[in-house]
């Protein structure tokens, strides 16, 4: 029987963790389709594709246009217009380099756009888990309440009977004991008080009163004590209430979608487990986080970005022509009159202010510095924080077993409690404490499991893993 109810228990747990994962696996497609930071960062990624025709094309041509207001007259006619086409080559590599760069440049943007969107699945994932834990709270909110409203009954139940006289009863019938046994003690004793024995009814009710009193109002005192500790509760709960819609809020607004629409999150929070090493963890957040991926492909820019600025300080070839319109003269003789003219051109640029090339590599050069020196901060911080969310995940899986164990300890012992409670045997300062400790305990448990998953939403957010 217990291998069956092990089993069952088991796969509900299985089950339980496969809806959770389905649901957030969907939050999480809506909010890479929807979110407006990830469609900020795509539409930048295919503005910098845009700029990759750009800098790969020839310059524009120029064409200038002189027409005489008199024609000027030649021994071959008279020349009424003049018009020049230049069409201006940089140096071989040029344009080619400069398409490098922004091909580079584009694929960094691609960078961002995967870190985008890993950063907005990590959010999601950290809220949806929160909410997850407000869930949860909640539910054992309304246990901590109805082991309350027990109490409130039990403390309830000693109040009557302290009022119908019950323990006062007690008390008299160990006093009249008491006497009879006092009266044995010899016929001398007795005579001596003869004179105070019609009085001795009246004073030995006295005390008796006064304590049944005293049993009274310690009984409604720890009605009372209840109370409070309900009136807290319940304060607690509307406070919960609260982080739910504030937490939903933040879920939506992830999703870009009305605040107060609905996220469904499973009714167990189930702490998930991580399976990568240390080591295996650092070496895929090296090869696949965004981030160094961005740094890199800049990095690769900045190289051809040196190599364009060389080859810019050498001469651009310009090739063109010029076509003059001539008109015929009549007192011109030669053969050509009145034929156009037509001359091919040639034109060099002439690079002898060295200083801005030489400043230009320079620059390129310095900035390829400081990009190798970004690439190893940004990758000595990556892993540090790998081991931050290594270290946060191990101590989370630490603290739900202690709670655990702790919980079911603090569990057994106030059934112990209740029971003596019920009989009149254990106060009830001794059950709030016990009571405030096991609660407490399945407090910290729901926070552990939360951290765990978001612990390990983080780990996949920089090896790019999948969702775990």
């Amino acid at each position: 029987m217990k291998k069956v109810l092990f089993t069952f228990a088991s796969l509900l747990i299985f089950i339980l963790s496969a809806h959770a994962q389905d649901s957030l696996r969907h939050y999480l497609e809506l909010a890479l389709k929807n979110n407006p930071g990830v469609r900020q960062k795509f539409a930048e990624y295919n503005a910098a594709l845009q700029k990759v025709p750009q800098v790969g094309s020839l310059p524009d041509p120029d064409v200038s246009v002189g027409v005489f207001l008199s024609p000027m007259e030649q021994l071959s006619g008279n020349q009424a217009a003049d018009i020049r086409l230049m069409q201006m080559f940089p140096w071989f590599g040029v344009l080619k380099n400069a398409k490098d760069e922004m091909s580079q440049m584009a694929r960094s943007k691609f960078e961002q756009l995967r870190d985008t969107k890993l950063q907005v699945g990590y959010d999601l994932q950290r809220s949806w888990y929160e909410l997850q834990k407000v869930k949860q709270n909640l539910r054992i909110v309304q246990k901590n309440l109805s082991l309350l409203h027990l109490l409130e009954k039990l403390a309830t139940v000693r109040v009557q009977s302290v009022s119908s006289g019950n323990p006062s009863a007690a008390q008299g019938t160990g006093m009249a004991k008491s006497t009879t046994g006092n009266s044995s003690a010899g016929s001398s004793g007795m005579n001596a008080m003869e004179g105070n024995a019609r009085s001795a009814p009246a004073k030995a009710s006295m005390p008796g009163n006064g304590m049944g009193a005293t049993g009274g109002n310690s009984a409604l005192t720890e009605v009372y004590k209840i109370q409070m500790e309900i009136n807290d509760l319940q304060n607690n709960l509307e406070s919960l209430h609260e982080l739910w819609k504030t937490t939903t809020a933040q879920v939506n607004g992830l999703l870009n979608r009305a605040q107060n629409e609905t996220v469904s999150v499973p009714d167990t929070l189930i702490a998930g487990e991580f399976h990568p090493t240390e080591k295996a963890l650092a070496d895929s957040t090296l090869q696949n986080n965004p981030m160094l991926g961005m740094l890199q492909f800049e990095g690769k820019s900045l190289d051809s970005r040196k190599e364009m600025v060389t080859r810019m300080g050498f001469p651009m070839v310009g090739l063109g022509i010029n076509y003059s319109l001539i008109n015929k003269s009549a007192m011109s003789t030669s053969t050509m009159n009145g034929k156009d003219m037509i001359m091919p051109m040639v034109t060099v640029t002439l690079p002898i202010y060295r200083k801005k090339y030489k400043s230009m590599q320079q620059e390129a050069d310095l900035m390829k510095l400081a990009n190798a020196q970004n690439i190893q901060a940004t990758s000595n911080a990556l892993q540090t924080e790998c081991y931050q969310a290594m270290q946060a995940y191990q101590d989370a899986r630490h603290r739900i077993r202690l709670y655990k164990s702790q919980f079911d300890l603090a569990s057994k012992t106030t059934d112990i409690l209740l029971k003596s409670f019920g009989a009149g045997e254990t106060g009830l300062n001794d059950i709030l404490r016990v009571r405030q400790q096991m609660f407490d305990y399945q407090y910290k448990m729901a926070e552990a499991a939360a951290d765990v998953n978001i612990a390990i939403a983080r780990m996949n957010r920089l090896g790019n893993l999948a969702l775990q």
